[in-house]
């Protein structure tokens, strides 16, 4: 990592559960916002369900089972017979879209595979559903990136799952590998979202074949985007419109779910070759959400646990949606680790 980096001096706080059930109702855990009261009229989504799904099945205590169970229960509704899950849900529990492969299809996965490797009772039927959907693709890398840390999940649970190895496989073929010592190794032309997915998919696939030019390929990748995203000593992500070679930063709006993809992927890269400075990813993503960003500006709240929508120049969006408050609950968590 070649940013300056400022020593870590971070207080972190609790996690706390009350925005996110303020946005769980009986029907599920509505999408948006306006502030911290949740848009009943713009219903729910399975992105943002199984997003929820991980965050609580990877929490320890007992305080969140009643929504592990509501969040499983919703992601196994959204899935037709074929395998394939419907993302849109009204208000009034109908759905509002076709079943795909598309990001919500790769998100039930890692939801699913969550589920079934870390709470035992919900196992059963987490399994029955990832096995409904493993078989699938999608032409889509993230879709595919979600699916196969879901795959991961898996086989940390049945190491012989063959359909999760061959997902995982698939995956880092849909991926490719970087071009790592040009000046743009990225697989893609811009950096767009949640990119940090797509190396640490690389790693994860690196570790389940037993190839170590994956795993190098995905710490290189990593670290390339770790410290594009570097400045002034704190994380500057990559905006909603994105990053192509050359663009300046920094750039708005942030979006915390960039922040939080990057956290994630520090964590398995620590695990995996235990060097310092992916620890110190970790620090930066947090601090970010503390208010060590491009405008000073705070996107967590302590008190309730909500996150706020975008990073803006002159401060921050001031709606607490799902995504967001799961992104800076997802990233104290791998803090916390």
């Amino acid at each position: 990592m070649t940013g300056t980096v400022r020593a870590s001096q971070i207080d972190i706080p609790a996690s706390r559960y009350d925005h996110v059930r303020a946005l769980t109702d009986a029907g599920g855990l509505y999408e948006h916002a306006e502030r911290f009261y949740p848009r009943r009229e713009c219903g729910y989504c399975v992105d943002d369900v199984a997003r929820a799904l991980v965050v609580v099945c990877r929490d320890a205590t007992d305080e969140v089972d009643d929504l592990r169970e509501q969040y499983l229960a919703f992601v196994l509704a959204a899935q037709e017979p074929d395998g394939r899950f419907h993302n849109r849900r009204r208000f009034d529990l109908g759905w509002t879209d076709t079943a795909s492969v598309e990001d919500c299809w790769g998100r039930a996965l890692w939801g699913l595979g969550t589920a079934l490797a870390r709470v035992p009772h919900l196992r059963e039927r987490a399994l029955a559903g990832f096995d409904r959907a493993v078989g699938l693709r999608s032409p889509h890398p993230r879709a595919m990136a979600f699916a196969a840390l879901g795959a991961a999940e898996v086989l940390a649970a049945v190491p012989g799952h063959v359909g999760a190895r061959a997902l995982i496989t698939a995956a880092a073929d849909v991926i490719g590998r970087p071009a790592l010592g040009s000046r743009w190794p990225w697989p893609e032309p811009r950096l767009s979202y949640a990119n940090a997915v797509l190396p640490e998919v690389l790693l994860v696939a690196g570790r389940a074949l037993d190839s170590p030019g994956l795993v190098a390929d995905g710490l290189g990748l990593l670290e390339w985007l770790l410290d594009r995203q570097i400045r002034d000593g704190h994380l500057s992500v990559v905006p909603t419109a994105g990053w192509g070679p050359g663009e300046p930063g920094p750039a708005f709006d942030q979006q915390p779910i960039e922040v939080a993809a990057l956290a994630d992927a520090c964590a398995r890269a620590y695990a995996i070759d235990g060097h310092g400075w992916w620890a110190q990813g970790i620090d930066l993503a947090v601090a970010w959400f503390l208010g060590d960003n491009d405008s000073r500006t705070p996107m967590y709240d302590p008190v309730s646990g909500g996150g706020f929508d975008g990073l803006e120049r002159f401060g921050r969006n001031e709606n607490q949606g799902a995504e967001s408050t799961l992104a800076a609950l997802s990233t104290l968590q791998r803090a916390r680790r």
